[in-house]
């Protein structure tokens, strides 16, 4: 082989050098793809994975040292009024005039509203006119009766005499019997037309709504010009009632105790209620009763409280968690150590106790071991949280130490 047929097996084709130069020009395309979705796919994992999670929180709160040191059970409730009544009229009519507003103290026997009663005040009248006029045709049978008694008198002695005849002094005795007569069935009528007076008389009175007792005025349910009617007509174009009433001084609490712990609590059983709106203001109570019967579906029982001291502060349906106490509290019981916070806020993860505390816009996650003692719908946990703090109710199964969160309004 010489020179010149070495040179030509040296020689590229043109076809496969212009293979060659497209590849080149392809790769720094598909690398800049292959890096575009690379950064897609990190910017997605961090949006999702710091994306704030909606979440419900409460505060974990230290244990009293004053009676929870003693209690045997602790319950939630609401505040209910033994006495309270809805005021109505007993006939329907119209309202002319409402005098109630919600807030306002009424007094026993106090208006609360009128109706329209020219109707019942002009039978009322009718009614007092037929009894006058009954009570004056009874006197005037009366004086007829006096002047019969007297003419059958002078007859019988002139008959004795033989001046008349003793025909005229029967007729005049006869006389004086039918006036008697006449006279008893007047005073029967008479009574009767008073009596239609008295009933007009009550009649009339029902057009004024009274309060059956004092007390705060709590809803004012109808206005002026509207029909009230003690039943239900329906359609919505009937009130049933003026406003509700409740007497402040009947209010008590009323608890659910799961019936698994029913049995640590006794009537007249020392106990202590704390508001939900007054967490530092605690009310010495005691138990009224245990009321026989229990709820199939919640399997709680309920529990009456009585509250030893009244306050303005005390409204109904305000929540309440009431500490039922020992009789005798040990004088060397020591106040529980750690937190109590919402059984709920306590999940499992990777086989252990965990709680999610807030921390600013974040969560951490804190190991914890909760407490046997049953405290409620609380659970205390010695260790890992403190007073204060934020905890997360029913976290969500996504939610993991660090992860951002946006807290519910209640």
């Amino acid at each position: 082989m010489d020179n010149t047929d070495l040179l030509k097996e040296l020689r590229i084709d043109r076809s496969q050098r212009e293979d060659h130069d497209s590849d080149r020009r392809r790769w720094p395309w598909l690398v800049a793809v292959a890096a575009l979705l690379l950064l897609s796919g990190v910017f997605g994992w961090l949006w999702l994975g710091h994306r704030a999670v909606p979440v419900r929180t409460a505060q974990a709160v230290a244990p009293s040292g004053d009676s929870e040191a003693g209690a045997v059970l602790q319950a939630t409730g609401y505040v209910t009024a033994r006495r309270q009544a809805t005021v109505s009229a007993q006939i329907t009519g119209t309202l002319t005039a409402v005098l109630i507003e919600e807030g306002e103290r009424v007094r026993q026997g106090q208006v609360l509203a009128r109706l329209e009663n020219s109707g019942y005040k002009a039978t009322l009248l009718a009614a007092k006119a037929q009894a006058d006029a009954a009570r004056a045709l009874s006197a005037q049978y009366q004086a007829q009766l006096a002047q019969a008694i007297h003419d059958a008198a002078r007859l019988r002695a002139l008959a004795t005499r033989g001046l008349v005849s003793k025909q005229a002094a029967e007729q005049a005795a006869t006389q004086v019997g039918s006036l008697r007569a006449q006279l008893a069935s007047q005073r029967q009528q008479a009574r009767a037309a008073e009596a239609q007076a008295a009933v007009a008389q009550v009649n009339f009175g029902y057009t004024v709504v009274r309060a059956p007792f004092d007390g705060v005025v709590t809803t004012k349910d109808a206005q002026v010009g509207e029909i009230i009617s003690p039943l239900s007509a329906g359609g919505g174009f009937t009130r049933t009632g003026v406003g509700t009433i409740v007497d402040m001084n009947s209010l008590e609490v009323d608890v659910d105790v799961n019936e698994a712990y029913i049995g640590r609590v006794k009537p007249d059983m020392r106990a202590e209620a704390v508001l939900d709106a007054y967490p530092d203001w605690r009310i010495p109570a005691h138990v009224i009763a245990i009321v026989p019967t229990a709820d199939r579906g919640k399997a709680t029982i309920k529990v009456r409280v009585a509250l030893e001291h009244k306050d303005a502060r005390i409204v109904p349906d305000m929540g309440v968690r009431v500490s039922f106490l020992e009789d005798r509290p040990s004088a060397a019981a020591q106040v529980p150590q750690g937190v109590l916070v919402p059984a709920t806020a306590i999940v499992q993860r990777d086989g252990r106790s965990v709680v999610f505390v807030l921390d600013g816009d974040t969560v951490r996650q804190h190991v914890v071991t909760p407490s046997a003692q049953a405290w409620g719908d609380l659970r205390l946990l010695p260790a890992a949280v403190k007073p204060g703090d934020s905890v997360v109710i029913a976290p969500p199964a996504g939610l993991h130490d660090g992860s951002a969160v946006q807290v519910k309004k209640p």
